[in-house]
């Protein structure tokens, strides 16, 4: 123990001699005093957190029915055994920190149905959510605690996925969501754990070294991608915690020479780790889906639903279909969606048919007995161009856009252009939109009385002395 102390005793020096020195730093010691000195800006941001728990629930509840996740479900018990906290969606199984958040993050985005950092290009809520919640309950923290970890994992998942020049991150074969989402789970963890400036910076040193996950699944397929959440959230919980007992981390594990924001990318933005610290917030910047497809293809969804309204389009209308965004989707969403549930929801062809002869607002679509419909296959043939479009790269990934031209068969053509799809902050869903969202996703899996149960436990986190009504409302459900 003693040994322990002279080293944090150091540490401690060494972060007060360095705060400055390093971005990593700056923005560990921006997180902790945005919570330890109360800033003004908390109550707002925590009522985005509670929106962000709300739907990031929803999201799990839905995904904890997929097969993916209940193998995730059974690792998770195999392997942490029994414990305080709940793996959402199985009512008998409670376990370990680590464990809950990689099966609660598992479900999170077992179905696309999770919120995304347009920017970043990841999603926020399926990492640190559950992250925090897991330590909350094992913890037994207040639920304004718990979304106080929220905010402050949304802030460095936001500012590592930026930093790291994301879309050449992407493009390089890197998933942003798995890469990033430790740093965002590791501060929410340390946030919870009470580290001061230089145990957070130190947990974030940690996690740039548990960073991982590539983009194969969108090439030859397989189900990787829905356990990348769940493993960041994991990675993360482990990292915090190894510093609550003493580990040291990396003094700049972002920015440092061999940091996360230098190594994994050809374009890095190191400045944006700190910039307008206090005045930028990533949890502004979220979109929430309406769609359970991957966001980047939205704005083309959105134009093809809205084609559709406009003109009552039909199949028999249509001789070709021509659809226009940025590189990243011309390049990774351009693929038949009839070949696998993964396919269909990455598909950019597969998703405007979806648009025009289904309803890509309902997760039903995306089911395997669904995505091989003849007709949704015969139209989606007809989808000739996915074409990577300057003007939808120039506000790439800030701003996604989208077009979808149709041509008819008595030769007149149709277009519509989407830039800042419906869920976006350029667009955001309304409030009811968002509670119809997590109703529809979490009446899929449990009763009426069990879902106002927990929309009630959500929305009363701010004062609730303990998650523990949570917690009671999530075991409601299971299997």
């Amino acid at each position: 123990m003693a040994e322990q102390e002279l080293h944090r005793e150091r540490a401690n020096q060494d972060g007060a001699n360095s705060q400055h020195d390093n971005p990593t730093a700056v923005l560990a010691h921006f997180l902790v005093d945005l919570i330890g000195h109360d800033h003004s800006e908390l109550p707002r941001l925590r009522r985005l957190a509670t929106a962000a728990v709300l739907d990031t629930i929803g999201a799990i509840m839905y995904g904890s029915t997929q097969e993916w996740t209940l193998a995730a479900h059974r690792y998770a018990q195999a392997t942490g055994g029994s414990g305080p906290c709940t793996v959402i969606g199985n009512s008998a199984a409670g376990t370990t920190p680590a464990m809950a958040a990689f099966a609660n993050g598992s479900a999170a985005h077992a179905f696309e149905l999770d919120d995304v950092h347009e920017e970043a290009i990841s999603h926020p809520g399926a990492v640190v959510v559950p992250a925090a919640l897991a330590l909350a309950e094992h913890l037994g923290a207040s639920g304004r605690d718990l979304l106080n970890a929220v905010v402050v994992g949304y802030e460095a998942m936001g500012r590592a996925g930026i930093a790291v020049g994301p879309a050449s991150h992407m493009l390089a074969g890197f998933h942003p969501t798995s890469m990033s989402g430790v740093f965002g789970a590791a501060a929410a963890a340390a946030s919870l754990l009470g580290l001061d400036g230089v145990g957070l910076g130190q947990s974030l040193g940690v996690a740039s070294t548990l960073a991982s996950g590539t983009m194969e699944f969108a090439a030859s397929g397989g189900m990787n991608k829905r356990i990348h959440a769940g493993r960041a959230a994991e990675g993360g919980v482990l990292a915090a915690t190894l510093v609550a007992e003493g580990f040291e981390g990396p003094a700049d594990g972002l920015a440092g020479r061999y940091g996360f924001c230098r190594i994994f990318t050809d374009a890095p933005r190191i400045e944006l780790l700190t910039n307008e610290l206090g005045t930028r917030w990533m949890a502004d910047e979220i979109t929430v889906k309406p769609y359970a497809a991957c966001s980047d293809i939205h704005p083309m969804i959105q134009a093809a639903a809205e084609l559709t309204a406009e003109h009552g389009l039909t199949a028999d209308q249509i001789v070709d279909i021509v659809a226009d965004g940025p590189t990243k989707a011309a390049t990774q969403n351009n693929m038949d969606g009839t070949t696998s549930v993964m396919a269909a929801q990455y598909s950019a062809q597969f998703n405007i048919a979806a648009a025009i002869l289904a309803d890509p607002t309902d997760p039903a679509t995306y089911h395997p007995d669904a995505i091989t419909r003849p007709d949704l296959a015969a139209l989606q043939a007809k989808v000739s161009a996915v074409n990577a479009a300057e003007e939808f790269d120039a506000t790439y990934a800030w701003k996604m856009g989208g077009r979808v031209s149709v041509t008819l068969t008595d030769g007149s053509r149709l277009s519509k252009t989407v830039h800042g799809q419906l869920g976006s902050m350029h667009d955001p869903l309304s409030t009811e939109a968002l509670t119809d969202k997590f109703t529809k996703m979490t009446g899929s899996v449990g009763s009426e009385a069990q879902t106002a149960a927990l929309l009630s436990a959500v929305m009363d986190l701010e004062g609730d002395d303990s998650v523990g009504n949570l917690s009671d409302a999530l075991g409601a459900f299971g299997r």
